[in-house]
């Protein structure tokens, strides 16, 4: 039986990853509908939504679930024994849940089919060794802000993601969730799912390789 505690707290991951992903994909249609075959102003059009939701959910949900919508930043926490095995699973299960519902939520809101498969392509070295470069950052921006600014980690991680759409190849996924998700809508914002596991294991090795070099870099102890 899940306490009401806990419940709260897996309620605060889901609605927050399925809101990130209704505005992700939602701002992604509405950009390139509007953008007239621009992809650089559809691209700023989709980037500016998503760096100020983050801002919005990670300071509205914080302080319930520790707002990680992002099984990337959940694995870091684990291997920092920071958040235990169980949670951390039930974490990743409705991140990546909550991501899909915002999918088709976005879908359902643009009068477009719930259910879709993306035929965008996004592969080759350089997005995968984005996809590593995205992650890691967005790592090292949460743990450094956790270690040196809490307060302010959700305006940190809002400016890093929309800085990040812009200087990554990828377009900074940055978020195992987020690729699932985008695999199925077929709109700006879409991967094509036979890319999905490439970006999936750069985000999980950056995910690794954060959780112990910034537990080293932002150590607490005096050296």
């Amino acid at each position: 039986m899940i306490s009401h505690k806990t419940a709260r707290i897996l309620v605060a991951e889901f609605a927050g990853t399925m809101i990130l992903l209704a505005t992700v994909i939602g701002s992604g249609i509405m950009a390139e509908r509007l953008a007239g075959g621009n992809v650089a102003i559809a691209l700023l059009g989709n980037t500016i939504p998503t760096g100020a939701i983050l801002y919005v959910l990670i300071t509205v949900f914080g302080p319930v679930s520790g707002a990680h919508f992002n099984p990337a930043v959940t694995i870091a926490f684990l291997l920092r024994r920071e958040i235990a095995f169980t949670r951390a699973a039930h974490f990743m299960f409705v991140q990546v849940a909550g991501a899909i519902c915002g999918a088709m939520l976005a879908h359902f809101m643009f009068e477009v089919p719930l259910l879709q498969l993306s035929q965008n392509v996004r592969t080759g070295p350089a997005q995968w060794g984005s996809e590593f470069v995205a992650t890691f950052g967005l790592l090292t921006v949460i743990f450094g802000g956790l270690r040196w600014r809490p307060d302010a980690v959700p305006a940190l991680v809002g400016m890093y993601i929309t800085a990040a759409y812009w200087f990554t190849a990828s377009t900074s996924f940055a978020n195992p969730a987020v690729t699932i998700a985008r695999s199925f809508t077929d709109s700006f914002s879409g991967i094509l799912p036979a890319d999905v596991s490439a970006f999936i294991v750069a985000q999980l090795a950056a995910a690794v390789a954060g959780a112990y070099v910034l537990g080293w870099l932002f150590s607490p102890e005096e050296t």
